[in-house]
């Protein structure tokens, strides 16, 4: 008698390499997938990319002209107040300066030393009496 082997027919969709196969053709698919769809809307995607970084630009510089104009308007009100404290402050020094003037000029005439002004009356009168001199001089 002869011996009959029967091999078992093996289902080809069953197996876990046939699995492995259609989930790598699967994986293989969306990539292609992915690949065209970016293709196609890439760049759509990359043009509305620089609207919006346009429109982010452009109220980052709305915002930097802003703040730069608000410092300018607080440095002009510094300037301001510095002209005005400086002109309080030159008042001030010249009343101090009229004061210690005052002040130094009667201690001068207390001692006895003669003021500016004082020497420039007195000059003038010599100049007045020189020159009466001289025209007395010259009729006789």
């Amino acid at each position: 008698m002869a011996k009959v082997i029967l091999k078992k027919k093996i289902d080809v969709q069953t197996t876990p390499l046939s699995e492995v196969k259609s989930y790598a053709r699967k994986i293989w698919l969306a990539g292609l997938g992915a690949y065209a769809k970016v293709g196609s809307e890439g760049s759509e995607y990359f043009k509305e990319l620089v609207k919006s970084g346009q429109h982010v630009e452009s109220k980052g510089k709305k915002v930097v002209v802003e703040q730069l104009d608000a410092a300018n308007s607080q440095i002009d009100q510094v300037k301001s107040n510095v002209s005005g404290v400086r002109s309080l402050v030159e008042v001030q020094l010249d009343k101090v300066e009229k004061a210690f003037d005052t002040r130094v000029a009667s201690a001068l005439n207390r001692i006895g030393i003669a003021s500016k002004h004082d020497v420039e009356t007195l000059s003038a009168k010599l100049e007045e009496l020189t020159a009466l001199l001289e025209r007395v001089a010259r009729k006789h």
